[in-house]
């Protein structure tokens, strides 16, 4: 079983091999943002537990086929993934509750977001559903910093 530091880089390979199985390990790394070595690895290892199999096309061309075994792999990866992604989203959710909470209980009315990227999205969200207004990170106003998937409140001095 891929640990949780490969499943996503196998998943993303188990796709993109599904879409285009005529796919390259340099295309593969450049799509992924990965060194070409480590996408090598992980398409050697789908092949050696028999997820995929290889067919050479031409002296430097290869073709991968994705085996009944590996479309279960990628069904199971996909179902871990999104478990995986709604347990973060709930789990921002309810520290932005407590933490625009705590803000309003101080008397604030606006908050600024610091950070980006889908957990963004969720915060500003939570933001409007509990009524509080986001305003540009100046002034004296509280900031929501998302560093990782932890949320911190800071409040001005």
């Amino acid at each position: 079983m891929p640990t949780p530091k490969t499943a996503p880089r196998e998943l993303q390979i188990l796709e993109q091999i599904e879409t285009d199985p005529d796919v390259t390990q340099a295309t593969l790394a450049e799509q992924m943002g990965v060194a070409v070595g480590t996408v090598n690895f992980t398409v050697k290892r789908l092949v050696s537990k028999g997820y995929v199999r290889v067919t050479q096309l031409e002296r430097r061309r290869l073709k991968y086929i994705i085996t009944p075994e590996g479309i279960a792999l990628r069904t199971k990866l996909a179902m871990v993934s999104l478990k995986y992604s709604m347990r973060l989203y709930r789990e921002t959710r309810e520290q932005a509750k407590k933490l625009i909470a705590k803000a309003a209980r101080q008397g604030y009315r606006q908050i600024a977001i610091r950070g980006n990227g889908e957990l963004e999205d969720v915060v500003r969200l939570t933001c409007l559903e509990l009524n509080m207004t986001i305003g540009p990170e100046a002034g004296k106003r509280p900031v929501l910093a998302i560093v990782g998937t932890t949320l911190t409140l800071e409040l001005p001095d």
